[in-house]
């Protein structure tokens, strides 16, 4: 690394941690051979490994968590500085759907497994921010002592993130930062929101039961596919009315399955699907709403019901000097056109747990070829990103160190 490759501050020094070509190239390969094999949450024995491998070509000693993936790395220790630990969390899972790009060297070559999410370029920007970092370490640059995560299961609620906590991956940590890929930004911008980013997400699953029967006699019976469709249509009608409707809080169906036959009124019922809320007091109430209106309504027509609610993740709530500091790193990397307002996500994210403990924020990292304006959406098989955000994010870690440092 040669400083040559640093990036000039507008208006001031020369600021540091900007990527080199070549390191640049192999970011770019290394994520197309994650998305190329991906795993699936707290299986990602192969991505951990190839993680520790590179970090370890660094000098650095990377952590494997007791659950047996996922890894931190500290750069730099506490006692070297005076400013706290500055932490950067990747999550490496991958989605279980199928890759559906074609003519796509780099596709999934698992079947039914995808990094639909970016968690590829989130991992690959992490790790090459850890890389800079290192080198700025090794030549006295470092001015504050850096924790990279590379967390497991973020798309199993509630989240690898408690694996991390409970693994002592926030101790001496003062403030934590984080990108998610966002497919409405183009690459080379970011979007950045003080306050919630994200909503709040629970996993809701539901079995009806009653006595069954012919179809001719419905009334002597516990008509329960009816008793679904209600609960269906009036469990959202009902919570939306007893929450204040600035909350957003939301239920979704996402499955239902009932009965074998057109002449017979089954006996048992399942539906599934998620709670999601903008609003954190909202969101701890919501349980108790959405289990009362299910009774109700499953009362209603004299169906039995089994409710699991499981709880999943709070909103992310940006801290506003964090965002800031996010800010105030992008603007000296590429200007302030390059930073963007972003509107709060109905999209759950588990890094709202690290933000119980130290405070941090995630920003929205463009992924979007300039442009183009078809939506490669998240969570769908043909998501693909421009890889000119994997530079984007590096630079905006990198630079991130230099800014905002508590004292």
């Amino acid at each position: 690394m040669s400083p040559e490759s640093e990036a000039d501050l507008p208006g001031e020094a020369v600021l540091p941690g900007a990527l080199p070509e070549a390191l640049r190239a192999e970011l770019v390969a290394f994520r197309r051979d994650l998305h190329m094999h991906p795993e699936l949450g707290n299986q990602e024995f192969r991505t951990t490994a190839a993680i520790k491998e590179r970090l370890e070509q660094a000098g650095l000693k990377p952590r494997v968590l007791p659950t047996g993936t996922g890894l931190v790395c500290d750069i730099g220790a506490p006692e070297e500085q005076e400013a706290g630990i500055l932490a950067l969390r990747a999550d490496i899972d991958a989605l279980p759907i199928p890759d559906m790009k074609s003519d796509c060297p780099y596709r999934s070559t698992v079947p039914d497994r995808a990094h639909a999410c970016g968690h590829d370029v989130h991992t690959t920007v992490v790790l090459g921010a850890g890389l800079v970092l290192a080198e700025l370490h090794r030549r006295g640059a470092l001015p504050r002592p850096v924790r990279l995560i590379f967390q497991p299961a973020e798309e199993v609620l509630p989240g690898g993130a408690g694996d991390v906590i409970a693994g002592g991956g926030l101790d001496g940590v003062e403030q934590i930062l984080a990108v998610h890929c966002d497919p409405r930004v183009d690459a080379g911008r970011i979007g950045l929101r003080e306050g919630p980013i994200t909503s709040a997400c629970d996993r809701l699953e539901i079995a009806l039961d009653g006595p069954g029967g012919h179809t001719a006699r419905p009334h002597l019976t516990t008509d329960l596919v009816t008793a679904v469709a209600r609960v269906v249509t009036d469990v959202p009608a009902l919570v939306a009315r007893r929450a204040d409707s600035r909350s957003g809080l939301a239920v979704t169906w996402g499955r239902i399955e009932s009965g074998h036959a057109p002449n017979v009124i089954p006996q048992h019922a399942e539906l599934s699907g998620t709670v999601r809320c903008l609003d954190l007091d909202v969101w701890r109430q919501a349980p108790d709403l959405v289990v009362a209106a299910i009774d109700e309504v499953a009362n209603l027509h004299r169906a039995k019901s089994e409710i699991n609610y499981v709880r999943g993740v709070p909103p992310v709530v940006n801290d506003p000097a964090v965002t800031e500091l996010l800010r105030e790193a992008m603007v000296a990397r590429r200007g302030p056109e390059s930073v963007e307002g972003t509107e709060q996500s109905l999209g759950g994210e588990d890094f709202s747990w690290y933000l119980e403990h130290v405070p941090g924020a995630m920003a929205r990292l463009g992924v979007r070829p300039p442009g183009e304006r078809t939506v490669r959406d998240l969570h769908q098989g043909d998501f693909d990103v421009d890889e000119h955000a994997i530079t984007v994010g590096v630079e905006l870690f990198t630079a991130a160190v230099f800014f905002g440092t508590p004292r």
